[in-house]
């Protein structure tokens, strides 16, 4: 346990070293043009540098706002709710694009016997099979799941397994959501992303790359190293760009982490400045019907 401790508090300390070292040579990693760099990248966007860089972030701003100035940690709690909401909002779109798509596809399919959908002026048209648009619902069903889960969080409309929460003092309640950040959802997504981002890799190029590779193993790999993109349908013309639902696991482990950690901040606030700031800044949808307004203001705690 005593050199577990060890570890993390090195980590910690070499943390703005290997920031300030990712700075100062964006070439060693940003420039894709070198194999090299492109294995630097994935080796680092899952590695425990990359990790204690953004633990000691993160853990500098909470020092920070809880020990001398809270108005930070309402400004992080605003800024990155801000953009969930704003990512969501948008995302959201996709759900009336995939009803209108499927829409289009039954009336061209089964009354016009269209074989195929095309859009843009003649010449330059994105031209595609009907099986093609119609496996591409899938996705735009994947784009509400991922993208908007964070904003869904802040919105107050995940379903919530409520064995004795309710029933408890605002206080406790705020101790729980704590809890559950540091214990059950920042863990559980952390170890999400570091397969998701090495299974995402394995459907862009080759040579395979796992989890367990170093760094050194990787740099030989990079003397082979060549695109290879996933265009695989489930059928002969349907949608071949499934690397994009890899892309996305990805994004949902990043935004579900940024939420825990907003989530986790604005529990401590609330329960450091007491009932009445519950609610504080937070952007909640309007449905145009007051009853309803107030209900769900109700159920996500805002005054």
């Amino acid at each position: 346990m005593f050199d577990f401790i060890i570890w993390v508090l090195q980590n910690i300390a070499l943390a703005p070293y290997h920031l300030v070292l990712a700075l100062i040579n964006p070439a060693a990693w940003l420039n894709w043009s070198n194999p090299e760099a492109v294995m630097r990248f994935i080796y680092y966007g899952a590695s425990v540098e990359f990790f204690f860089v953004v633990f000691t972030v993160i853990l500098g701003i909470t020092v920070v706002g809880m020990a001398w100035k809270r108005e930070l940690l309402w400004g992080s709690v605003r800024v990155l709710e801000t953009v969930a909401n704003a990512v969501g909002r948008t995302a959201a779109w996709a759900g009336l694009v995939m009803v209108l798509t499927q829409v289009m596809i039954v009336f061209l399919q089964r009354i016009f016997r269209v074989a195929e959908i095309q859009l843009g002026p003649l010449g330059t048209a994105f031209a595609k099979d009907l099986s093609w648009w119609a496996e591409g619902l899938k996705f735009h069903n994947a784009l509400v799941v991922c993208l908007c889960v964070s904003y869904t969080f802040v919105q107050g409309g995940h379903v919530r397994v409520d064995l004795f929460y309710s029933k408890v003092k605002f206080g406790t309640k705020r101790v729980i959501d704590m809890f559950g950040c540091l214990v059950f959802m920042l863990p559980a997504i952390v170890l999400t992303y570091m397969y998701a981002w090495f299974f995402m890799w394995r459907h862009l190029m080759t040579p395979a790359v796992t989890s367990t590779s170093d760094l050194d193993r990787m740099l030989m790999q990079s003397r082979i190293f060549r695109w290879n993109v996933e265009t695989i349908g489930f059928s002969p013309n349907g949608f071949n760009a499934y690397f994009l639902f890899k892309v996305l696991i990805v994004l949902f482990c990043i935004f579900v982490f940024l939420q825990a950690v907003t989530f986790f901040w604005r529990s401590f606030l609330e329960w450091v400045e007491g009932e009445e700031s519950a609610g504080k800044y937070l952007d909640l949808d309007s449905t145009g019907n007051e009853a309803e307004d107030l209900e769900h203001a109700i159920h996500s705690g805002s005054t």
